[in-house]
């Protein structure tokens, strides 16, 4: 089943349990990839769908971080629940180590001997963790192992 099929079934399980948070979370992703669609006119695939959570998933994140700043302790759990849901619905993201081990392997693949290799090495390896790791992570490991 695709990740759209899937939140519509949950969509109907939700209701069902009357789960009124997870049925919430997941109408507001649906509309969010529906919107997406809209603007692509056409349908998105797994892979769009996943990016389309991910900035829904980023968005909690820092609603968090701001919450957190300000000491909001309510809205902080209700945030930090619906980021657990739409969590659920993602890839399981690479730890920094799992960024490094494959950027290690790209830089001596593609032969890159310094800050200046940065453009050919972010190529390669954004198409191996596309959808699984953060790129400004992935950028930031790549400038520590190319300079030195």
């Amino acid at each position: 089943m695709d990740l759209k099929g899937r939140l519509q079934e949950d969509l109907k399980t939700a209701l069902r349990e009357k789960d009124e948070r997870r049925k919430s979370v997941i109408r507001m992703c649906i509309a969010a990839i529906q919107l997406a669609e809209v603007q692509h006119a056409g349908p998105l695939d797994d892979a769009a769908i996943v990016g389309v959570l991910q900035k829904e998933a980023r968005q909690r994140q820092e609603t968090i971080d701001e919450l957190r700043s300000v000491g909001r302790l309510e809205q902080l759990a209700e945030q930090e629940t619906e980021l657990a849901i739409l969590e659920s619905y993602l890839p399981q993201m690479l730890t920094r180590e799992d960024i490094t081990e494959k950027a290690r392997a790209v830089i001596e693949q593609v032969g890159a001997s310094g800050p200046k290799d940065l453009g050919a090495v972010m190529r390669e390896l954004m198409t191996q963790v596309k959808g699984r790791a953060d790129g400004q992570l992935v950028n930031q490991v790549v400038r520590e192992l190319l300079a030195g």
